[in-house]
């Protein structure tokens, strides 16, 4: 059982066995056969104790690590101690910084201009039904290829297939790593992967051809940036390579005081960091996204007010009438109701439901439960955004104005009752970049279109049976498909 995330404790955290039952909303969680033993939590005292009052007795640990080496090396989502701190402090600054963020505003802003907006457009006026979670998908991950790498893999534009065949195939290599690697964690026995392995078959043997694809291409591009200058120049292969501003170029520049044993394993270590962030800001986003649009759909009254929200803010924006409306970050920042919206779609349905870390030594939780030494201790977003000791009697509905105070403005939650982002030391650094990209695509997306789910949306009946898929990722399951429909008039001042 790796990354201490069994399927009994995925089933109780999501609802199959439910932490409210006990009274501390904490479960003693045995895996398979019994070969390992730990606890599942939904109470936000133990959540902070976790991941803060105690942090440094709750690790990755080894586990964790043994799954994710081959893919993520030493990237900072994959390690402890030291190596962890470096990357932390690194990363730190640079996503502090203005300029990153203003960059990753523009880069989302750029891509939906050019792209999402364009596609979603040829769908309504043919009138056709599409998948939204897979264009997503596709959608952040080229954009997060953009912010990491400074490379558009393009892989939302089929038009372009032939012309960018480099960057589709790391896209598919990295579908595939993703993919075989969650498959590692829900296994109810390690040793089924590892013996794979060993013998080189099955998902096993796409998995090392698709690490091995997904090096190439980032290795190519450290050795390319770290021989030319300029903010933007050309591969051999004619792909544009942005410099300066991604941050792949930020930590080159960032860890050029650090001492490493040659150019190589600098190289790696670049690699390994940004891989992790490819990953972080990858599925995350689209599926938070996902779901928002799920319930937006079954809640008219909630998407109409996004909607006079962004109408208002319209005002202040200018942009050509050829042009679909975007949102500059110092806009979205004063998107209140949306940013609310966007986080009680999160707190209801939140990207990674479960997480998980190992105890290196006996504790006590504050709730009285005992932890012993080499347990897992397993908390999880979707039980707690359930449980009405922490959200109230309303908390299965999907209500917007619990996070505004009486003038509109959006106030910051408790983040242990929230750990949607995580907590204490390691809570998520693109945590600003998540919501300014989610920001970006919904404001745009709204503001054109009414999204139609075919299945209805997520009105309150949909939500007692929510349809998920159980994994490491709150994925939809069968996707999301929806009609578009051109927005015509503006909303009425009076309502």
């Amino acid at each position: 059982m790796s990354l201490a995330l069994s399927l009994t404790s995925i089933a109780s955290m999501t609802g199959l066995r439910t932490c409210s039952e006990t009274p501390s909303l904490t479960l003693r969680v045995c895996t398979f056969l019994n070969l390992s033993n730990g606890i599942a939590t939904a109470n936000p005292l133990n959540v902070e104790h976790l991941l803060l009052s105690n942090f440094p007795n709750y690790v990755k640990g080894s586990r964790f690590n043994d799954i994710l080496q081959e893919f993520l090396g030493h990237g900072i989502f994959n390690v402890d101690g030291d190596l962890w701190i470096i990357q932390h402090k690194i990363a730190s600054y640079e996503f502090n910084t203005k300029s990153l963020k203003h960059f990753i505003s523009e880069t989302v802003k750029s891509e939906i201009l050019k792209r999402l907006i364009p596609l979603l457009w040829n769908a309504c006026g043919e009138n056709k039904i599409i998948d939204l979670q897979d264009v997503l998908q596709k959608f952040t991950f080229d954009n997060v290829c953009n912010i990491a790498f400074g490379v558009d893999p393009v892989s939302l534009n089929t038009d372009k297939m032939s012309e960018n065949v480099r960057q589709l195939c790391f896209a598919k290599a990295f579908d595939d790593a993703v993919e075989i690697s969650s498959s590692r964690f829900m296994l109810p026995l390690p040793l089924i992967w590892k013996i794979k392995r060993f013998l080189n078959i099955g998902s096993e043997k796409r998995f090392k051809e698709a690490v091995k694809v997904i090096n190439d291409y980032a290795m190519e591009i450290i050795r390319f940036k770290e021989g030319d200058s300029g903010t933007k120049v050309r591969m051999d292969n004619g792909n544009e390579v942005h410099r300066d501003q991604d941050l792949l170029s930020r930590f080159m520049s960032s860890s050029v005081n650090l001492e490493f044993r040659d150019q190589e394993q600098r190289r790696k270590f670049l690699r390994d960091i940004v891989i992790s962030f490819v990953l972080a800001g990858r599925d995350s986003t689209s599926t938070a996204l996902t779901w928002f649009f799920w319930l937006i759909s079954g809640h008219p009254r909630c998407a109409y007010l996004i909607y006079k929200e962004l109408s208002k803010a319209v005002t202040t924006v200018s942009m050509p009438e050829s042009l679909p409306i975007t949102f500059s970050y110092n806009e979205l920042k004063k998107l209140h109701y949306l940013h609310a919206a966007l986080s009680e779609s999160m707190r209801l349905f939140p990207p990674v439901p479960i997480n998980s870390r190992l105890a290196v030594d006996d504790d006590v939780l504050p709730d009285g439960t005992q932890v012993r030494k080499g347990w897992f201790a397993d908390y999880s977003a979707y039980a707690m955004g359930r449980m009405e000791k922490v959200w109230g009697h309303d908390c299965r509905e999907f209500k917007p104005a619990r996070w505004l105070n009486a003038d509109g403005v959006f106030q910051t939650p408790d983040q242990f009752r929230f750990p949607v982002f995580h907590c204490g030391p390691r809570i998520c650094l693109g945590k600003e970049m998540a919501y300014v990209q989610m920001k970006s695509i919904a404001a745009a997306v709204i503001y054109e279109f009414e999204i139609i789910a075919v299945d209805g949306g997520g009105c309150s009946e949909k939500m007692m049976s929510p349809p998920y898929v159980i994994s490491l990722l709150l994925k939809m399951r069968g996707g999301l498909p929806v009609r578009l429909k051109r927005r015509e008039q503006p909303p009425s001042k009076e309502d």
